[in-house]
């Protein structure tokens, strides 16, 4: 990987693993995804949706679910 994308993965696990806890998993990745839209410049979401194509090593359940309802 490279470091971008080490970044990446990093702060968006980590708003995966703060975000707070809502009623369905489903509901929990909606929330990380509009975090997401609102503060990651569309660079950094284009590239985040790449590597999740490419099968998201390394990101958590919740992160991959974001990132696909970006």
């Amino acid at each position: 990987m490279s470091s971008q994308i080490d970044t990446l993965v990093k702060m968006i696990n980590q708003i995966a693993d703060n975000a707070p806890r809502q009623e369905t998993p489903e509901a929990t990745a909606e929330a990380v995804a509009g975090h997401v839209r609102k503060f990651w410049a569309k660079p950094m979401k284009v590239e985040v949706k790449e590597y999740v194509r490419a099968g998201g090593v390394g990101l958590n359940e919740v992160a991959v679910e974001a990132v696909r309802r970006l």
